[in-house]
C-alpha cells in the first residue's frame, strides 16, 4: 500500500514534467493524454486506498526526512486516514474531470500544452497537502497550491487584467499565509515537534497555557496557535475579510476556475481546519471566531451575487458563500458536516462551472449574461446539467446539496459557542438569497428572450477572444465538454444520500476529534431518521420555504415578468451601487495597500535615494569638493611675491605656536 500511497501524488507530478518541459515535442494529444492518465490512475488508487482504509487500515509515518535539527525532524510523511481518504477520492475525481474537459475548451489555445501541465501540477500540490502528516508537508502542499494557482489565473498573461487577478490573490494570501506561518512557529515553539499525532497526544496538557502577547494579557496558547492558523484559512478560503482575491481568480480559464472553487485550493482551509479538530476543540475563543467569520462571508457575498452579470463571477460569489457555510459548521464543532459540504459542494459547483463554460465556449467566449437568454433550446445538456446545480446550490430536496446545508443550519442553531445565534440568523437568510441568485443565473441565461444575436458581426466578448458570433447561433458543445458535465450531474444529486453514514455514522473515526461538551452533531444523529426521513421533515422546515421563496422571486422577476428586475434595481439604487462596490473593500484595499505602498515607495524614493543619497552624499559631496576646490583656487594666483609673502606668514604663525612650547620647555 506504501507504493500505492506514492504513486497517487507522483503520477501527476510526472505527468506535469513531462508535459511541461517536453510539450513541444509530445504535442497536444501527447500532453492532453499523459495528463489524463495519470491522474486517472491518481483517482483510480485513491478509490482503492478509500476502500482499504474504510476496512481499517490507516497509515502514518514518513516517507523522507528533509533535515534533522537537534531533537527536530523535518519529514516528509503521509497520514491515511478516513478524512485523507475521502479528500483524495474528491480532488482526483474533480481534477479529471476538469483535465477532460479541458481537452474541449482549451482546443484553440496557444499554451495547450502549458496549461495541461499547470493543471497537473496543481493536483500534485493538494494531494499533498491532503495528505500530509506534520506541518512542514502541509505548508510545502499550502504554497505550492498557492503558486501554481497564481501561474493559472494569470494564464492569459497578456491581458492587464489577468496579471493583476493572480497577483492580487498571491498577495492576498500571502496576508493569510504570515499568520499561518505564525501558527506553524508557536506548535514547533510550544510543542517541539511539527508531527500531527504528536501535538495532538500533547494539547490535552498545554490546554491552560497562556501567552501575553500585549504585556499584562494573557491568551491561551492553544488559541492563538488556532487564531493563527485559521487567518492562514481566511486567505486560502477566501473568508472574509480575505475574500477579495477569490472573484477576481475568474480572469483564468474556466477549467481553473472549477478546479480552484470546487474541490481543491479554496477548500484547503477547510480541511485543514477540520484535520486540526483537536486543537480547536480546546479554544471556545478560536471556534467563536470561525464562526461570526463564516456566517459573515455566507451571507454578505450571497447578496453581491444578485447583482452581478458575469456569469461566471455570480458562481464565483456562491462559492464565497457555501465556503462560509462550511466555515459555520466548524465553529459550530460539526466538522463532519463541514467536510461533507465540501463533498457535495465539490461536485454541484463544478458542474456550475463547467457548465458556465460550455455557455461561454458556445456564444464565443461571452460571459454577460444581459447578453444571453433562451440557451435552453440550443444547449439541452448544458441547461439540465446548468439546472441541477442550481437545486443542489439551492438546497432543494433530494439533491446534494439540501443534506449538507440543512445540517450546517441545523447545526448553527443547536450550537453554543458565542456568535452561533447570529450565525444561524445569517445562514437561514443566506437560504432565500442562494436560491435566489442561483435560479437568477438559470433563468436569466437560458430562459426568455434572446439576447446574443448582435447586430455587430465584429463585437467582442468580455475575454477578448472572440465575438458574440455574429447572429450565429449557438450550439451544444463537443462530448469532450459534456461527458464531465453528466458525470458530475450525476452525484449533485446523489451525493447527499451517504449523510447517515457520513456525518451521522461513525464514518470518520478518530480522524475528526468533539469535545463531548460540544454535543451539536451528536443530538442532530440521535433525531436523524434515514435519507427519506430527513427530505420528508425537510418540506416542513423554515430553510425549505425560504428557497422555495426565492426561486419563485426569481421566476417572476425574470421568467414573468422581466421588465420588473430593472424597475426593482432602480429602485434599490444605493443598496444595488453597495454590492456592486462589493462593499468598497476592493476600493479600499486598493487605496489603503496598493496606493499606499505606491506612496511610501515614492516616499522612499524621493526622500531617500533622491534628497539623502543622490542630493547628500553624492550630489552633496561633490559639491563639498568643488566649493573647497573654489576656496584654494583663490591662493593660486602664479605672483611669486604672493607665495613669499605667505611662506612668510606661514612660518611666522608656526613660530608663534612652536616657540612659546620650547620656552616652558626649557624652564
Amino acid at each position: 500500500m506504501r507504493t500505492l500511497y506514492l504513486i497517487i501524488p507522483c503520477a501527476p507530478l510526472l505527468a506535469a514534467i513531462i508535459a511541461g518541459l517536453f510539450g513541444r515535442a509530445i504535442g497536444r494529444a501527447g500532453a492532453h493524454w499523459v495528463t489524463i492518465v495519470a491522474v486517472a490512475i491518481s483517482f483510480a488508487a485513491s478509490c482503492v486506498v478509500l476502500a482499504d482504509v474504510l476496512d481499517g487500515n490507516t497509515f502514518n509515518g514518513p516517507v523522507y526526512t528533509w533535515l534533522t535539527t537537534g531533537g527536530t525532524r523535518f519529514e516528509i510523511g503521509f497520514l491515511v486516514d478516513r478524512l485523507t481518504a475521502l479528500m483524495m477520492v474528491v480532488v482526483t475525481f474533480v481534477s479529471l474531470m476538469v483535465h477532460i474537459y479541458t481537452v474541449g475548451y482549451m482546443a484553440e489555445d496557444p499554451g495547450y500544452q502549458r496549461f495541461f501541465a499547470y493543471i497537473s501540477l496543481f493536483t500534485f500540490a493538494m494531494l499533498m497537502l491532503v495528505m500530509a502528516n506534520n506541518f512542514l508537508q502541509l505548508f510545502f502542499g499550502w504554497e505550492a497550491v498557492g503558486l501554481v494557482s497564481y501561474l493559472l489565473i494569470g494564464f492569459w498573461h497578456n491581458r492587464p487584467t489577468a496579471i493583476y487577478a493572480n497577483l492580487k490573490a498571491f498577495l492576498v494570501n500571502r496576508v493569510g499565509d504570515f499568520g499561518f506561518l505564525l501558527g506553524i512557529g508557536l506548535v514547533l515553539a510550544y510543542f517541539g515537534t511539527l508531527d500531527y499525532a504528536q501535538v495532538f497526544a500533547a494539547a490535552p496538557r498545554m490546554a491552560g497555557d497562556t501567552i501575553e502577547i500585549v504585556p499584562g494579557s494573557p491568551w491561551l496558547v492553544i488559541s492563538v496557535i488556532c487564531i493563527c492558523l485559521f487567518i492562514g484559512a481566511m486567505g486560502k478560503s477566501a473568508q472574509f475579510p480575505l475574500h477579495v482575491w477569490l472573484p477576481d481568480s475568474m480572469e483564468g480559464p474556466t477549467p481553473i476556475s472549477a478546479l480552484i472553487h470546487a474541490a481543491t485550493m479554496v477548500t484547503a482551509g477547510i480541511f485543514m481546519v477540520a484535520r486540526m479538530s483537536p486543537l480547536f476543540e480546546l479554544s471556545q475563543a478560536a471556534l467563536s471566531f470561525v464562526i461570526v467569520i463564516g456566517a459573515i462571508t455566507a451571507f454578505f457575498m450571497a447578496l453581491i451575487a444578485l447583482v452581478v452579470y458575469d456569469i461566471k463571477r455570480v458562481v464565483a460569489y456562491s462559492t464565497l458563500s457555501q465556503l462560509g457555510y462550511m466555515t459555520v459548521a466548524l465553529g459550530a464543532s460539526a466538522y463532519p458536516a463541514a467536510i461533507f459540504h465540501l463533498f457535495t459542494h465539490a461536485f454541484f459547483k463544478a458542474a456550475l462551472f463547467l457548465a458556465a463554460g460550455s455557455v461561454i465556449i458556445a456564444l464565443h467566449h461571452e460571459q454577460d449574461m444581459r447578453r444571453m437568454g433562451g440557451l435552453r433550446r440550443y444547449m439541452p445538456i448544458t441547461y439540465a446539467v446548468m439546472l441541477i446545480g442550481a437545486f443542489a446550490n439551492a438546497a432543494f430536496p433530494p439533491f446534494a446539496g439540501f443534506f449538507s446545508k440543512d445540517a450546517i443550519i441545523e447545526a448553527a442553531r443547536l450550537a453554543e459557542v458565542p456568535g452561533a445565534g447570529f450565525a444561524y440568523l445569517c445562514v437561514l437568510a443566506c437560504a432565500f438569497v442562494t436560491a435566489l441568485y442561483s435560479f437568477r443565473l438559470v433563468f436569466f441565461a437560458f430562459h426568455g428572450e434572446e439576447r446574443f444575436r448582435h447586430p455587430d458581426p465584429h463585437a467582442h466578448g468580455t475575454d477578448g477572444h472572440g465575438g458574440h458570433g455574429g447572429g450565429h447561433a449557438p450550439h451544444e458543445s463537443p462530448w469532450v465538454v459534456t461527458v464531465p458535465l453528466v458525470l458530475l450531474a450525476i452525484p449533485s444529486i446523489c451525493a447527499g444520500w451517504l449523510i447517515g453514514w457520513i456525518v451521522f455514522g461513525d464514518f470518520f473515526g478518530d480522524s475528526i476529534h468533539v469535545a463531548p461538551a460540544h454535543g451539536a452533531l451528536a443530538q442532530m444523529a440521535h433525531e436523524f431518521h434515514g435519507v427519506v426521513g430527513m427530505i420528508t421533515h425537510g418540506f416542513f422546515t423554515a430553510p425549505f420555504w425560504l428557497v422555495v421563496a426565492g426561486i419563485a422571486t426569481a421566476f417572476y422577476l425574470y421568467v414573468l415578468r422581466p421588465d420588473l428586475h430593472p424597475v426593482v434595481r432602480a429602485r434599490l439604487g444605493p443598496l444595488v451601487r453597495i454590492l456592486e462596490e462589493k462593499y468598497g473593500f476592493d476600493t479600499a484595499y486598493q487605496k489603503l495597500f496598493g496606493d499606499g505602498a505606491v506612496k511610501v515607495g515614492t516616499g522612499l524614493w524621493r526622500g531617500g535615494d533622491v534628497r539623502l543619497i543622490d542630493g547628500l552624499m553624492v550630489n552633496g559631496s561633490a559639491r563639498l569638493v568643488g566649493w573647497f576646490a573654489k576656496v584654494v583656487r583663490l591662493a593660486q594666483t602664479g605672483h611669486i611675491y604672493a607665495y613669499a609673502f605667505a611662506m612668510i606668514i606661514g612660518v611666522l604663525a608656526l613660530m608663534s605656536w612652536w616657540l612659546p612650547r620650547i620656552v616652558s620647555l626649557g624652564r
